[in-house]
């Protein structure tokens, strides 16, 4: 299917594993220029690895977007090489709260 991605980047955050790298993987299938974000570079550069190996584009960004430092890193580094198009959030932070919390 052609979802004439093939001009947009795409900024997937919490790609480095899961639900969000398979995200990140089908837009690149579908030609965006995806931006891999998480907060481990290995895990990371391993899913932008993967997706250049079955021809598509990514980039890598990391930081933790619990913060405003690695939000304000995770942004200024999506944009570094042009606009983004899409944006999915993704990215998730858990924190144990009981119902008294």
């Amino acid at each position: 299917m052609d979802y004439k991605l093939s001009d947009k980047r795409a900024l997937v955050t919490g790609s480095s594993s899961g639900l969000g790298a398979a995200i990140a993987t089908l837009l690149a299938a579908e030609g965006a220029t995806v931006v891999v974000h998480g907060r481990d570079k290995e895990r990371a550069e391993a899913v932008a690895r993967t997706i250049r190996e079955d021809g598509g584009r990514a980039e890598v960004v990391l930081g933790d977007l619990a913060t405003d430092e690695g939000a304000d890193a995770v942004a200024s580094g999506a944009l570094a090489n042009g606009p983004i198009d899409i944006l999915v959030n993704n990215a998730g932070y858990y924190r144990h709260v009981t119902w008294t919390d």
